[in-house]
């Protein structure tokens, strides 16, 4: 059965660093594109990273860019976010998903598979 759990979300104050990690059971997680999601309170879920079967990764959002660092280690099959100098617009529940396609992709509607997702709050 597949399963993705994450973890390593938390509170932590404006400019500090969090890494998020999503392990997976029930298959591998280098043989789909793996997307990061976050939805903060009261907006829609928005996509942050995605990495490829490949390992090239895209970061979405310029804001976002220089900041959060997708990452994927295949020994332990998981796939990381680590996110840096963190904003209170960071605030939401981020979560990890698999793609239909095999691709990264914008829309949620092209992932299948999802954790429960991890709270990150950026709060002073």
């Amino acid at each position: 059965q597949l399963q993705f759990v994450e973890s390593g979300g938390g509170l932590v104050q404006p400019g500090g660093s969090l890494r998020l990690s999503c392990a997976a059971s029930g298959f591998r997680l280098d043989s789909n594109a793996i997307g990061w999601w976050r939805q903060a309170p009261g907006k829609e879920r928005e996509v942050v990273s995605c990495i490829n079967r490949n390992g090239s990764v895209t970061t979405y959002g310029n804001f976002l860019k220089g900041r959060f660092t997708i990452s994927r280690e295949n020994a332990t099959n998981t796939v990381y976010l680590l996110m840096d100098r963190l904003r209170v617009s960071d605030t939401g529940i981020y979560y990890c998903a698999t793609t239909k396609t095999f691709k990264c992709a914008v829309d949620a509607t092209s992932y299948d598979y999802w954790g429960q997702g991890t709270q990150v709050t950026v709060s002073a």
